[in-house]
């Protein structure tokens, strides 16, 4: 493939902790050049789904490529083209953020001033170049949630998982962050953004796909899936389509 030109390949995915199947023969292509939107209410499979695309947890059933790359044959490949946030992740606290992003730098294997040139950068665009050479432990949760971003930008992935990414993020951070994307995208890079708040993904995403209980029930832009569903707003066709509106 292309490495100009990255994708993501799931076909047939399944993945089981034990007796419980969290995905369920997912089958899904994403291409490179916008920002996809995963859906899903909680414990849908969507942070099963990254984990997998980040190469943490091994597919049950089923193959996955990212960017090219096989997860499970060419996994340490896949992890140097990706960049990955999860939701709620731990750090280094006893780290200063300087620390911290070199240590990321280089277990990459990145020139160290290319890294730091470039991390600089986005510290500035985020307002935590102030903060960057504090203990890790003293940040707020939003100045861990800046730091986690950027380490996950600092060397220029072909591929962007983000789980939550806006998760305790100020609103000017939210604002730097959906401009980075959108950038990102714009130069034919993947961007995966798994959330469930449905407002933000309609906005920013160019397509999006909604699973429930690991599998897929729809996929498109979302424009495509409003023309699909006269007269409801996404929110109602999530509700519809998945176990968060059973009760409703």
């Amino acid at each position: 493939m292309n490495p100009s030109n990255p994708s993501i390949e799931i076909r047939d995915l399944v993945r089981r902790y034990g007796e419980i199947e969290a995905v369920r023969g997912l089958t899904l292509d994403i291409a490179g050049g916008g920002i996809f939107g995963l859906l899903g209410p909680n414990g849908a499979g969507k942070s099963t789904t990254l984990r997998v695309l980040a190469t943490l947890i091994r597919p049950t059933a089923g193959s996955v490529r990212v960017a090219g790359c096989d997860v499970v044959r060419e996994a340490d490949e896949v992890r140097r083209r990706i960049g990955y946030v999860p939701e709620g992740a731990d750090l280094y606290d006893a780290l200063t953020g300087t620390e911290f992003l070199e240590l990321l730098a280089d277990l990459h294997r990145l020139d160290r001033a290319a890294a730091s040139a470039r991390s600089g950068a986005l510290l500035e665009a985020f307002a935590l170049a102030g903060e960057i050479d504090r203990p890790v432990g003293d940040y707020s949760k939003g100045m861990k949630q800046k730091l986690l971003l950027v380490a996950a930008f600092q060397h220029d992935p072909d591929v962007l998982l983000l789980d939550e990414p806006l998760d305790g993020l100020d609103v000017a951070a939210q604002e730097t962050l959906k401009g980075i994307l959108h950038k990102h995208a714009a130069a034919g890079r993947v961007v995966v953004y798994s959330s469930h708040i449905l407002e933000v993904v309609e906005r920013l995403c160019d397509r999006v796909g909604i699973i429930d209980r690991g599998r897929l029930v729809a996929h498109g832009a979302p424009t495509e899936l409003l023309a699909a569903h006269p007269g409801r707003t996404l929110s109602e066709i999530f509700l519809g389509l998945t176990a968060a509106g059973a009760g409703a």
